[in-house]
């Protein structure tokens, strides 16, 4: 997958309908007190294989370069739907060799409690530099680029 063209939408489920298909669902966001319809079908990939209620508080990454239809509230569909706790942020961006972010407004400081994982949830045993990484946090530096010590990282192999 190409996830350069990936922009999120992050929010609180606040409702799950079922979409044009038994195999899809419309997930309905509270996003920056906005509605947003989010669609998941078998093919959107979820992390962890989380079932999605409403409550929860997810991030959905979806292709900016896909058509959308124009309608409202917003609607777009998922091809990545990952949850998040309190407090935590997600990013979804190549980071260089220096695990700095291609849009530089994220510098990662890998610690001895960052969780490195696969999307399929094995460990990575490999270096994360020069590669797509979903990253999970809580707090950054003031700095620019800010810097963080991440809490988990998922690197998106290339197969």
């Amino acid at each position: 997958m190409a996830f350069e063209t990936f922009q999120s939408v992050e929010g609180i489920i606040s409702g799950i309908d079922r979409g044009d298909s038994c195999c899809s669902m419309m997930v309905s966001l509270v996003s920056n007190s906005k509605i947003v319809n989010v669609i998941v079908t078998g093919e959107t990939t979820v992390v962890d294989n989380v079932r999605l209620r409403p409550g929860m508080r997810i991030a959905a990454f979806y292709d900016a370069n896909l058509p959308t239809p124009a309608v409202f509230p917003p609607q777009y569909r998922a091809e990545l739907v990952t949850t998040l706790r309190r407090n935590q942020q997600v990013k979804l961006d190549y980071f260089d060799d220096d695990l700095t972010s291609s849009d530089n407004s994220l510098k990662l400081n890998i610690g001895s409690t960052t969780n490195i994982v696969t999307l399929n949830g094995q460990q990575y045993t490999c270096s994360p530099e020069n590669s797509e990484l979903l990253v999970y946090y809580t707090t950054t530096t003031f700095s620019i680029p800010a810097q963080t010590t991440p809490q988990r990282v998922i690197v998106l192999c290339e197969y």
